[in-house]
């Protein structure tokens, strides 16, 4: 899954693609370094970000959704509210990735409403603005599976069918640099929900505090933490670096460390 931020205030590449004609651009090239999926998203979740408004975020999504689901790829919008949702899906986008789970009023509706698109859950402990102020947990791999196991039922007991949903533990969305490697290490225990499991390490902090290394240095541990996720059982990698990924994984694929993972979520509706 490739990323794609339209946000001028993104963790590692915050204003980058800001720019619809630079958005169009790097999706095309995201596809040619071997992208399955692009995630387009309008409001950055880094910790501390600020609420944006609907009509922004609409603002700066449209015009790369509407150019984004004609290039053959499925096509995941990253957005928590039900309005940018359902205009997405409107628009031809096939997967909503939701950092809130569906948790908002509207969202889980407006998903159930859509018989054919895809869904990612997500764990997070607060939200954005105080995620990382402190966070703690008895047990953090016990209680994100606990978390995820009710948000899927939920899901299902809403009319998703189970093939539409993954599920994605949130790496750096409420979790200390010892929570999220817990979670890596422990993943296989999320796996066993019956769902895909959809791992977002590229550029995060965590990788910063065991390396040393400033965001804009980290895609050897970024490459690192992905081909680890997929070693415990992630069936979708969420990444900035897109080429040096792919490259990554077909090496692991021909020294027979990896096979591929199908998963029906990203699927390119027709």
């Amino acid at each position: 899954m490739g990323i794609v931020n339209v946000t001028p205030d993104s963790f590692s590449d915050g204003g980058a693609h800001l720019d619809a004609s630079a958005a169009l651009a790097h999706c095309e090239r995201l596809l040619e370094e071997g992208a399955d999926i692009l995630d387009i998203g309008g409001e950055s979740s880094r910790p501390g970000a600020a609420r944006l408004p609907l009509e922004e975020e609409l603002r700066r999504v449209v015009p790369v959704l509407k150019f984004a689901v004609g290039l053959g790829a499925p096509v995941s919008i990253d957005t928590y509210k039900p309005e940018v949702m359902a205009a997405a899906l409107e628009l031809g986008a096939d997967i909503v990735n939701d950092i809130h789970a569906l948790q908002r009023p509207g969202a889980l509706q407006a998903v159930a409403a859509d018989a054919g698109c895809g869904v990612c859950l997500m764990h997070m402990q607060g939200d954005p603005v105080s995620m990382q102020h402190a966070p703690g947990y008895t047990d953090v791999v016990h209680e994100v599976r606990s978390f995820l196991a009710g948000r899927l039922a939920d899901a299902r007991a809403a009319g998703i069918a189970a093939e539409r949903i993954v599920l994605d533990p949130g790496i750096g969305f409420g979790k200390s640099v010892a929570h999220n490697f817990a979670l890596l290490s422990g993943q296989q225990a999320l796996a066993d929900l019956g769902r895909p499991i959809l791992a977002g390490w590229s550029r995060k902090s965590s990788l910063g505090a065991v390396t040393g290394r400033p965001v804009e240095q980290r895609q050897a541990a970024s490459v690192s933490a992905a081909l680890a996720a997929i070693h415990f059982g992630a069936a979708i990698v969420r990444v900035h670096d897109v080429a040096q990924t792919v490259d990554a994984i077909k090496v692991w694929q021909a020294a027979g460390l990896i096979q591929e993972r199908a998963t029906t979520l990203g699927k390119k509706r027709t």
